[in-house]
């Protein structure tokens, strides 16, 4: 009882951590004066060390087919599409449209796979929806529409990752790291013409904080976590990332989210929060 305890205790402290690595993302990708792609191939270039120590440790083997390929694109196009979406709107508007991903799993899953959404699931999306609305309203204009558009599209690739994962051959931790040697390099080119060599640790302190935490260790944590956590817990914890990600920025980049925006993440958030919630509860109950 005392280990199972234990076990438990362990699990939620590495979600936690792992929400709180996430979390840090909008703020650091802020601090650093390059273009989107170029800070996104050098974060993971320290992220693909920090996940291939953690496979040696683990002694966990590549798997190389088409579920992991596709989930590895689907894990390219959701952290091109955020770091672009940070720099053209602001950081909470960026995680929260990309939070919307439960969502568009079950557009997906309804479209692709033929399944029948139920009524809670057209109540969550319709919520969902508008909250989105609030925020492309506000976008209209203060100019972020072209950022929303991004983080949206951040979302839809985040879902794939979702249903790729949940396939009998996937291998998740193949598709992240996959995933972050693709993002090096589809993102080398604008990184070079940074000049990264000249740039001092005003620049590379973010780059290795967003390299080892927010990718790499997150990575980690959350994969170790969730193995022993149960899923209403880590679905509860992992909330805090939308919510410590725009409050960082506010607090020490003085970046606020306008009123209407927050409308909209307020709806979102606690749409997708109660609607996975409510998911989890029934499955639970085998209803």
């Amino acid at each position: 009882m005392q280990n199972d305890r234990s076990a438990a205790a362990k699990g939620t402290l590495f979600v936690f951590l792992s929400a709180v690595f996430f979390s840090i993302g909008g703020l650091f990708m802020k601090l650093i004066p390059w273009n989107g792609l170029a800070i996104n191939s050098a974060r993971n270039v320290f992220s693909v060390l920090v996940l291939a120590a953690f496979f040696r440790i683990r002694r966990h083997k590549l798997v190389i087919n088409r579920t992991v390929l596709i989930g590895a694109l689907a894990i390219v196009g959701t952290n091109i599409l955020y770091s672009l979406a940070n720099k053209l709107t602001t950081a909470g508007n960026t995680i929260i449209l990309q939070f919307t991903a439960p969502i568009w799993v079950m557009v997906f899953s309804s479209l692709l796979l033929k399944k029948k959404p139920g009524r809670l699931d057209l109540i969550a999306a319709a919520f969902v929806f508008a909250g989105v609305i609030c925020f492309f309203i506000d976008s209209l204009s203060s100019g972020h529409l072209a950022g929303d558009l991004l983080a949206l599209l951040s979302g839809i690739f985040y879902a794939g990752v979702f249903m790729m994962n949940a396939r009998e051959d996937s291998d998740s931790l193949s598709s992240v790291l996959i995933g972050m040697v693709l993002n090096v390099l589809t993102g080398l080119p604008f990184l070079i013409r940074e000049q990264p060599f000249s740039a001092g640790m005003d620049v590379w302190g973010p780059v290795l904080i967003l390299g080892i935490f927010q990718l790499g260790l997150a990575y980690v944590f959350l994969t170790e976590g969730l193995a022993i956590t149960p899923p209403v817990t880590a679905s509860l914890i992992s909330g805090i990332e939308p919510v410590l990600n725009p409050l960082l920025v506010a607090v020490f980049y003085g970046e606020m989210l306008t009123p209407l925006s927050l409308v909209g993440a307020a709806i979102v958030f606690l749409s997708v929060i109660g609607y996975n919630l409510i998911r989890l509860k029934q499955a639970e109950a085998g209803t």
